[in-house]
């Protein structure tokens, strides 16, 4: 169940992150990286932020192990369901009302005038962020039965939206680029609705789901204070690098023109080997790291925890130390054309190293953080956020003096640092040593300094395109 669950993870996510970068580099070249760009990823990254708070943190961990334990499943799933669906059209609404002030929060360096023209942006995307929550709830009642593909696979749906919306504005005025792709947005969203809810009928949930709902509008109860609690704690532990990268977002906003669209950039390219290997076998394995912690069964638990170790620890460094290397020429492949300009590349390049620097403790911290959230300890989780968090902006404020965008990224990757170390001090040391295999690691540095050869000869070569 695990090993096909990771597979149908990584497989939907290297799918929908191939399409991601079409969509990417069709935005490079049809916005580029300028002021309009940066505003619509201003407006785009806060529904893309909750996004990965619900799907990859707080929701999904705190959700999965009181559904587990819930004698009522139906009731307990609708409850949940309906209050975070309140929850979230009242802030949507709120957002729509005092949108101006709203965007100040988020990009205090914005002028006035840019401000004014990202209030339809981040209007129109807001509306993405119930859609997706929707998305991940689904996804969660799925997950629970063992199927992971439509999840994975939906992203596509999202992508593939962005995609036509940009081909349809093409040759516009960049404002009205913008405005085409926070639309397609939208439309992506509800395209994944509803493919979960198909999959949902499929999989025999819907007497769950809204039987469930009938229920609860009709009286019915069950007790839920235990999912809040521990959603409430595991917000901030979940969502460390999330939070870390939005924080970034409105620091970078005092930074030269083009330095919030660099950022995007270069994360794209970082999250896909961290998507591919560290999320999507988190996802695959929480579920059965739960149970089995559930019943006492810690040796198996360490077991699986192992093989998932070894896979990411070779799988992450391989991809951090290839990146760093060929950051300009992946960069220069993927974006430079159009409104992407040879300066672009560079700085863009620049950032990307930064960020990869952190990839095998964000990476890491994934898999260790799952022993935390499974015994039900994110009231340890949101410290451990807390203080990575506050050693992330102390660091970025001074890195970002000297060296811009890139010392954002580089600040980032050592709050990942930080993270890992504390989630593998709770995870315990004798632990973390027992998981350990002298040979396993020769043998990952054997193939590190391989490649390494390998590809700074591939990338002298490719010096004389660029």
């Amino acid at each position: 169940m695990f090993i096909k669950g990771f597979f149908s993870n990584a497989s939907g996510i290297v799918f929908s992150r191939i399409l991601g970068l079409v969509r990417d580099i069709l935005t490079a070249l049809i916005l580029g990286a300028g002021i309009f760009s940066d505003l619509f990823f201003i407006a785009f990254k806060l529904p893309n932020l909750f996004r990965r708070i619900f799907a990859e943190g707080a929701f999904t961990q705190a959700f999965l192990p009181n559904f587990t334990k819930s004698s009522k499943k139906a009731l307990f799933s609708a409850e949940i369901f309906i209050k975070f669906l309140i929850f979230i059209s009242f802030l949507t609404l709120l957002v729509n009302l005092f949108t101006p002030q709203f965007i100040k929060l988020i990009a205090t360096g914005l002028s006035q005038n840019d401000i004014q023209n990202a209030i339809p942006l981040v209007q129109i995307n807001f509306y993405y962020l119930a859609l997706i929550y929707v998305v991940t709830f689904l996804g969660s009642l799925l997950q629970y039965r063992g199927h992971f593909a439509t999840t994975a696979f939906s992203t596509a749906l999202l992508n593939i939206s962005m995609i036509l919306s940009l081909l349809l504005a093409k040759g516009k005025e960049q404002s009205e680029v913008a405005m085409y792709l926070s639309c397609g947005v939208v439309l992506g969203g509800i395209l994944q609705v509803f493919t979960h809810l198909i999959a949902l009928k499929f999989k025999g949930l819907n007497k769950l789901f809204f039987g469930g709902i009938k229920g609860y509008i009709k009286g019915k109860k069950t007790k839920i204070k235990g999912f809040f609690v521990n959603f409430y704690h595991g917000l901030l532990g979940s969502s460390a690098m999330q939070i870390g990268a939005f924080m970034d977002t409105w620091l970078a906003s005092f930074l030269v023109s083009g330095s919030i669209s660099y950022m995007f950039y270069a994360n794209r390219i970082f999250q896909l080997p961290l998507a591919v290997f560290a999320i999507a076998l988190a996802q695959a394995l929480f579920p059965k790291i739960t149970k089995l912690i559930k019943n006492n069964d810690e040796k198996n638990a360490l077991i699986q925890t192992k093989k998932s170790f070894n896979l990411l620890l070779i799988t992450l460094l391989a991809s951090s130390v290839g990146g760093i290397i060929l950051a300009e020429p992946i960069v220069w492949l993927l974006f430079e054309r159009g409104e992407f300009s040879k300066a672009d590349t560079i700085a863009t390049a620049l950032v990307l190293s930064g960020y990869l620097i952190g990839l095998v403790p964000f990476g890491m911290a994934k898999l260790f953080s799952l022993w935390v959230y499974a015994n039900l300890k994110q009231k340890l989780a949101s410290k451990i956020a807390i203080i990575s968090l506050g050693f992330n902006l102390i660091m970025a404020v001074i890195l970002m003096q000297y060296y811009g965008a890139f010392g954002l990224a580089l600040a980032s990757s050592m709050g990942g640092f930080l993270q890992l170390g504390l989630y593998i001090k709770e995870f315990g040391y004798k632990r973390f040593l027992s998981i350990i295999e002298l040979k396993f690691l020769l043998l990952t540095l054997v193939i590190i300094v391989f490649e390494i050869i390998v590809l700074l000869n591939l990338k002298e070569i490719l010096d004389v395109y660029l």
